[in-house]
């Protein structure tokens, strides 16, 4: 029997309302295979219609991220096959979830596994932590993301400097360029990450929703049209119960109930 490459465990106590996903192939570096892919996009979209999840933290396993997608797998595949496979999907689920998700990156996030970091809303990496798209040494480019993700954050020209050597950076220059969120010690990403998602579980889920589909929008549009949008949706949100149990909460000096409502 095949052991499952992906676990879930739900937190309870003061870190309920976050699943931590595992991504689990030590034995590969946790190595992104089809299969690997299908059971993680299956994770994320059930953690994304359980009510009862807020956040979800994303992490590997055995000091490593993700170090990349399976070349032996890779080696094997036509173009068709990405097509019939689906081989991208996963990270079209993970850019369309409503869930917040917090990546907690220790040792290498290279190739699929810096394009599923980036992906995801925040990340946080261990000090020793190494990002980097070297698909270009193995006569590829990245495919889900790596480069276009790269071009917004850092800039064209900082973002062909890493793609067309396929240099690695570590995670200081990686927060320079705005994919990592913050930098803490090795060993400790998984925890910070934790403490992170259970605090934004205990905010509204309706107003951290409508925060992150903003966001999205204005990595895309013009400061005009993003401003709009938020303005709207800032209105939208006043007709909600979490507005007005977080203001009489703020007035009765108390810890708010948020119900998503």
């Amino acid at each position: 029997m095949i052991p499952n490459t992906v676990v879930h465990e739900d937190l309870t106590g003061d870190q309920r309302g976050v699943r931590v996903i595992r991504i689990s192939r030590p034995q590969a570096r946790n190595a992104l295979d089809t299969a690997t892919k299908d059971l993680l996009m299956q994770m994320l979209s059930d953690a994304d219609a359980d009510p009862e999840v807020r956040a979800i933290v994303l992490t590997g396993t055995g000091g490593v991220f993700v170090a990349g997608t399976d070349l032996k797998q890779m080696k094997t595949l036509a173009p068709a096959d990405h097509l019939v496979q689906r081989t991208g999907q996963m990270f079209s689920v993970l850019d369309a979830l409503e869930t917040p998700v917090v990546a907690a990156v220790e040792g290498y996030a290279l190739g699929g596994g810096c394009e599923l970091a980036m992906a995801c809303d925040v990340v946080i990496a261990g000090a020793s932590a190494q990002f980097g798209q070297p698909e270009i040494r193995v006569g590829l480019i990245p495919g889900a993301g790596g480069l276009s993700r790269l071009v917004q954050r850092a800039g064209r020209s900082r973002a062909l400097h890493l793609v067309l050597t396929g240099d690695r950076i570590d995670a200081t220059t990686a927060q320079e360029l705005g994919i990592v969120a913050d930098i803490v010690p090795d060993g400790t990403a998984l925890g910070t990450s934790v403490e992170l998602a259970a605090r934004i579980a205990a905010q509204p889920p309706l107003q951290v929703q409508a925060i992150r589909r903003v966001a999205r929008h204005a990595e895309n549009s013009p400061l005009r049209t993003a401003i709009e949008l938020e303005r709207t949706t800032f209105q939208l949100l006043f007709d909600t119960a979490d507005r007005s149990e977080g203001i009489q909460a703020f007035l009765d000096k108390r810890t708010p109930n948020y119900q998503g409502k």
